[in-house]
């Protein structure tokens, strides 16, 4: 199994155009994330924290060697928002650049969401395969685009609504996904305060149900061993030495204000986590 930044991550996203919009049926925030990060539990990693310049981007990071910098997710208190996954593949290029990179890259750039995956799309073939969210919440507009280089040319800005994202192009009706984003649904259409609504996205994001058979996933993912496949069905994944490690769920609302929690797993234990919880405003 390739070793990338994140080989499974469920990002269920619900995202409004803008403030005015006020098309989200849970009205008080403008977007909830919840996010599954599944990886070597040996792969060295710190977790979430305020890092780069003015300790402005909070994100966990890798300390892969080689790898030293790259992230899986991350938000900017300037409202630039990123989240990556990588395209289930057997094969891949020893050789290709850091997909990691392109999560950090984007939070210290000055270019715009859209703008970024645009560049990014013209880089696409020097990576292995990856699915790129990037965000920008501002004071008139909040705005969500997707890039994956296994699918469509061009990056595409995405509408008002809930998405889900795994290891195949957003929106590939894998069972999991389909699951995973029938249970996001029902939780955000919930009246619920933020403290609520975390713990019941982090209930979700610890489902260890089987969604196998699953021909889609399984076709993609033919090289993996029949029991790889079967734990890769679940929305938290569990395998010898390799799963679910991070659960993460980002809310921002409409009046600017961001919660950021991660549930982290400790020495490499599934039985021992520990959770963190961030709370800041944007600043435009």
């Amino acid at each position: 199994m390739g070793r990338g930044q994140l080989d499974v991550l469920q990002s269920l996203v619900q995202n409004v155009d803008s403030k005015r919009t006020r098309l989200v049926r849970w009205p008080a925030n403008r977007l909830v994330l919840a996010a599954n990060r599944d990886e070597t539990y040996s792969r060295p990693s710190k977790a979430a924290d305020f890092w780069g310049n003015g300790k402005e981007i909070l994100g966990g990071l890798d300390l892969e060697e080689g790898k030293e910098g790259g992230s899986w997710l991350g938000v900017t208190k300037r409202g630039k928002l990123a989240a990556l996954t990588n395209y289930m593949e057997w094969r891949t290029n020893p050789d290709a650049h850091g997909r990691g990179f392109l999560v950090s890259n984007y939070l210290t750039d000055s270019l715009d969401s859209f703008s970024y995956l645009r560049k990014v799309a013209s880089e696409g073939h020097l990576y292995n395969g990856f699915n790129l969210l990037t965000a920008d919440f501002r004071a008139d507009e909040d705005t969500v685009c997707y890039y994956g280089n296994k699918g469509a040319p061009e990056p595409i800005r995405l509408k008002a609504g809930i998405y889900a994202l795994s290891n195949s192009l957003l929106e590939t009706p894998w069972r999991k996904l389909q699951h995973g984003k029938r249970l996001f649904t029902s939780v955000v259409n919930k009246t619920l305060p933020p403290e609520g609504l975390v713990q019941e996205l982090l209930h979700i994001l610890n489902n260890e149900e089987l969604h196998t058979p699953d021909p889609m996933q399984e076709s993609q993912g033919v090289g993996y061993s029949k029991d790889m496949l079967q734990a890769l069905s679940a929305l938290c994944v569990r395998s010898p030495g390799y799963g679910t490690r991070t659960n993460t769920v980002i809310l921002i609302d409409r009046d600017d204000n961001v919660s950021f929690t991660e549930r982290n797993m400790l020495n490499c234990d599934v039985t021992q986590w520990s959770t963190t919880s961030f709370d800041f405003q944007l600043q435009y």
